[in-house]
């Protein structure tokens, strides 16, 4: 039989029922009690710790999910109005990535008059991207101008450039359409009075030929 703690044994040569009572308190709430069983745990509310793990099924919407065929962009017609003699099919410059970035040139010389025309498409993930390059462009040009109506913003600027007496002119047109940037270069010389063409020649060639490819990059949207 297991003693009784020392107090208690004390106790016991006083009172009898002292003993009893305390003894009772031992074996029901003191040191001597058994522990008790655990009861069932409450429900653990779960729906904080799914909300803060749940992996987020928000998106960006691309508008433009690839680029369009940069040869086919400009009509045949206006490509023999602005480089005659070109082949009107052009020639697309190989891309690490032809979904994203894509671009076709044509450029040829007859007589004296030497014409380029480059066609430019890249598509970024977001508007955001597009609009941070877009500025980033542009931010880099000076004595241009905005172009309206034409995508969500563009710019469009002339510069000439003279080298061993040999004037070019170039017009550089870029576009944003939504997540897409349009960039339109063309330029020309004549070899045989070493001048270039007029800056509204070149401006509106420029022009033409962008309003051109933004048409063809909203037609395939989708």
């Amino acid at each position: 039989m297991r003693s009784l703690p020392l107090p208690l044994a004390l106790t016991a040569r006083l009172s009898p029922v002292v003993v009893l009572a305390a003894l009772g308190w031992a074996l029901s709430s003191g040191p001597l009690a058994a522990p008790q069983a655990a009861g069932p745990k409450p429900a653990e509310d779960k729906t904080e710790t799914r909300s803060a793990s749940a992996p987020s099924r928000s998106t960006v919407s691309k508008t433009y999910a690839a680029a369009p065929a940069p040869c086919e962009s400009v009509a045949k017609k206006t490509i023999e109005a602005l480089v005659p003699g070109a082949k009107t099919g052009g020639k697309e410059i190989p891309s690490t990535d032809t979904k994203l970035r894509r671009t076709c040139s044509w450029n040829a010389l007859k007589g004296y008059d030497y014409r380029w025309l480059d066609v430019s498409y890249e598509i970024m993930e977001s508007d955001e991207a597009a609009r941070g390059s877009y500025e980033e462009h542009t931010g880099k040009k000076s004595g241009g101008g905005a172009v309206p109506g034409l995508g969500d913003s563009a710019y469009s600027v002339v510069n000439l450039t003279t080298e061993d007496k040999q004037e070019t002119r170039e017009g550089v047109v870029i576009a944003r359409a939504s997540n897409a940037l349009v960039t339109v270069t063309y330029n020309g010389s004549d070899f045989e009075s070493k001048k270039a063409p007029g800056t509204d020649t070149i401006n509106k060639g420029a022009i033409k030929a962008a309003k051109e490819a933004v048409a063809a990059l909203e037609a395939g949207k989708g």
